[in-house]
Parts: C-alpha cells; sequence; structure tokens
C-alpha cells in the first residue's frame, strides 16, 4: 500500500502544477490521439497534418525561448524603460511609443511572445511609473492581434496562408501592408478612446521611471545581437516555414549559448513551451476531425465560394465569428479547407478575419489566453464586460477597414 501511495506523489504534484488551462491543452492533445487511434482521423490525414505544422513548432519553440531568454537579459525591460522615459510624462507621447513597441514585438517576433513577454514588462512598468495599468494591458493584447497581419512569422495562420497562396516574405508583405496598416488605425483610435483619453486614464502626467544599470553587458549584447540576426534573416528572404524555423533556431542557440555561459541557471526546463506546443498539435489533430464530420458543410456555407466583394466579407466576419467562439487557430484551418484554391483575396480575408477578430472573448486566441493568464498573476482586474464590447467594435471596424484595403490595393 505504502509503495502504491510512494508512486503516485509524482502524479499527485504534476495534478497540482497543472493550470485549468494546462488540462485543456492535454485534454485537447488526448483528444486528437484517440480519434487517430480510433481510425475517426486516418493516420494518413493525421501525418500530412502533423507534417505541415512540424516548421511551425520548431519556430514557435525556439522564438519563445529565445524571447525569454532575450527578456532575461533584460532586453525587453530596457526598451519599455526608455520607452516610457521618452515619453517624459506626457500621455499622447507614451501612447504612441508603446503602439510601436508591442507592434514591433508583434511583427518580427510573433504575436504569442507580445503576450507572453510585453504583457508582463508592460505592467511592471506601469506600478513603477503609476501608470494605470489597463491601458498598456489592452494595448498589449489588442496589438498582439491586430498587429500580426504584415509578416508570415507574425502569426502561426500567416505561415499557413502564405505558403497555400505562394507569396514568400516580401510578397506577403507587399500584400498585406494596407489592411495592417487600416487594422493599426483602427486599434490606435479604438485604445485612445476607450482606454487612453483623460477621463478613463484617470491622470494628466505620469512620473518617467529612473534609469536601471544593465546587469550583464555581455548578456544584453548576446540576446539582442540573437534578435537582430533572426529579424535580419526575415528581411532578408527568410520564406518558407523550414526556413523561418531555421533562422529562430540559430537565434535561440545564440541566445543559449550565452547563457550556458555567463548564467546557466536560467536554462531550466520552464523555458520549453510545452503548453504551446500540445495546445497547437492537439488543434491540428482535432480540426481534421471536425471537418471531417461537419465542419466543412458548416465553414462551406458561411464562406461560400465568391473570390470579389461579397466573398471577401463573407470569409472575414465568418473568421472572427468562428475566432472567437472557438480559436482563430482553428478557425482558420477550417475556413483554409472550403476556400478554393484559386481564391487568394477571399483566403486572405479569412486570414484578416481570425487575426483581427479574435478581440472579443478570452479564448479568442492563444495570445489573448495567455494576455489574461499575465493579467491573473499581476492582480490585474479586466472588467470582462468592457472588454467584449469594447472587441466588438474593434473586431467590427478593424476586420472591414482592413479588407476594405486589401480589396483597394489587390
Amino acid at each position: 500500500m505504502r509503495r502504491v501511495v510512494t508512486l503516485a506523489l509524482p502524479f499527485r504534484r504534476l495534478a497540482r502544477a497543472l493550470s485549468v488551462l494546462d488540462w485543456i491543452r492535454v485534454g485537447l492533445l488526448a483528444a486528437g490521439l484517440g480519434f487517430v487511434a480510433t481510425g475517426l482521423l486516418p493516420a494518413d490525414d493525421a501525418e500530412a497534418s502533423v507534417r505541415r505544422i512540424a516548421p511551425m513548432l520548431v519556430f514557435l519553440f525556439s522564438v519563445i525561448v529565445l524571447a525569454e531568454l532575450t527578456k532575461e537579459a533584460g532586453v525587453f525591460d530596457l526598451i519599455a524603460e526608455r520607452v516610457a522615459r521618452a515619453g517624459r510624462g506626457g500621455y499622447g507621447a507614451l501612447f504612441f511609443l508603446c503602439v510601436a513597441f508591442a507592434s514591433l514585438t508583434t511583427v518580427f517576433l510573433n504575436l504569442d511572445t507580445t503576450a507572453v513577454l510585453l504583457t508582463p514588462v508592460m505592467l511592471a512598468l506601469a506600478a513603477r511609473t503609476g501608470i494605470a495599468a489597463l491601458p498598456l494591458a489592452m494595448t498589449t493584447v489588442w496589438l498582439a492581434n491586430t498587429a500580426s497581419l504584415l509578416l508570415p512569422v507574425s502569426n502561426l495562420t500567416n505561415l499557413l496562408a502564405s505558403d497555400r497562396v505562394a507569396l514568400e516574405t516580401p510578397a506577403f508583405a507587399e500584400r498585406m501592408w494596407a489592411p495592417q496598416l487600416a487594422s493599426l488605425v483602427i486599434t490606435m483610435v479604438l485604445l485612445w478612446v476607450f482606454y487612453w483619453r483623460r477621463s478613463e486614464r484617470g491622470a494628466d502626467r505620469y512620473e518617467p521611471p529612473s534609469p536601471t544599470p544593465i546587469q550583464d553587458p555581455v548578456l544584453f549584447g548576446a540576446t539582442a545581437l540573437a534578435c537582430l540576426v533572426f529579424i535580419g534573416a526575415v528581411l532578408a528572404g527568410a520564406e518558407t516555414g523550414w526556413e523561418i524555423a531555421i533562422a529562430s533556431s540559430i537565434a535561440a542557440v545564440i541566445a543559449v549559448a550565452a547563457f550556458a555561459v555567463r548564467e546557466r541557471s536560467h536554462l531550466r526546463p520552464a523555458l520549453i513551451p510545452w503548453q504551446l506546443l500540445v495546445f497547437v498539435t492537439g488543434l491540428f489533430l482535432v480540426v481534421p476531425t471536425l471537418s471531417r464530420f461537419g465542419l466543412d458543410t458548416v465553414m462551406r456555407g458561411l464562406v461560400g465560394v465568391d473570390d470579389g466583394t461579397g466573398g471577401a466579407f463573407r470569409a472575414v466576419f465568418s473568421g472572427a465569428g468562428l475566432s472567437n467562439a472557438l480559436n482563430n487557430l482553428p478557425a482558420y484551418v477550417a475556413g483554409e479547407s472550403v476556400v478554393h484554391p484559386a481564391n487568394h483575396d477571399q483566403l486572405l480575408a479569412l486570414l484578416i478575419g481570425t487575426n483581427v477578430g479574435p478581440v472579443i472573448t478570452p479564448w479568442g486566441s492563444l495570445a489573448t489566453l495567455l494576455w489574461f493568464e499575465w493579467c491573473r498573476r499581476r492582480g490585474v482586474a479586466v472588467p470582462m464586460r468592457r472588454f467584449v464590447l469594447t472587441g466588438v467594435a474593434l473586431a467590427v471596424l478593424g476586420c472591414a477597414a482592413s479588407t476594405a484595403a486589401l480589396l483597394l490595393t489587390g
């Protein structure tokens, strides 16, 4: 009896260590594996799905490790501090600087990086400067979603879409710059109206933070260099999923090597983003199964077959609606499966809906889920009714403006 109890102890500790979200992720993967084992999802289909997301999983793993170590080296903290100091106590200047910071992080380092790493940095900055936390937090979560249209690396859905429409990184950016600009303009206007104006933020000015010295210049320089290597590879033409994954892996190796020499204690298992890997793998086993049993029919009825204006707007709002009902990754995959291969505008409109649209519900995107978890940990109250209603305004106006920009520049 004692032996059984002893063997059960690790499992009890594991159960206590997992959050509700972790159990949902594990359950999703278990369901997907169960579908494969029972034949509900044929093994060939499962293999094709996993093969398709393999480079995305490598990219996700390496870019999160890179970003975590970059944060540990103080790069993000220093940037946030410089942003606050550059604002000189004026909320107008701070607003534009925070928008730029969050947008650039999303564009070049992925929306999940913005949610995972920029959120705690912004919330800590709010505490240091006496700035209300909610405006900074909402800037982070909204831009994590709405600033993720420009490059394939900005969002996992973009990697799928760029492969489907055969757009390399420069061509993808050329096609999506106008929708991205429209999305940013709408986001900025609504952020200011709903969260940043004087009556909402509750102060005229803030106190700029005092300078903080860099703890380890070698680690700081090495991780900053690693980020520049990755960004440079993307700008230089890393195009396919595997090329982007290799570039992010090389950058992560540079950061890991620096910490192995200077601060090995930070190289711990917690760096591995297993939750994201489990979640994405589970999704790409569950969604193809659901598509075989009716989801395709539903999406085909919602999206239609028209590649013109009507089809684009049906696709964008179908993608946004399903993203908020389920999640943006399965919404994109389900929509993509019913869009005709030649309907590039319709597919890109669907992409806009699944990137810009999932800002209404906490589960709309993985980035939003991660953001809510950080807000909970830091004790930041997010008024749910306000979150949903302002999210509806952003989703409707942002999707409409971005789709119109897509069609006008096509």
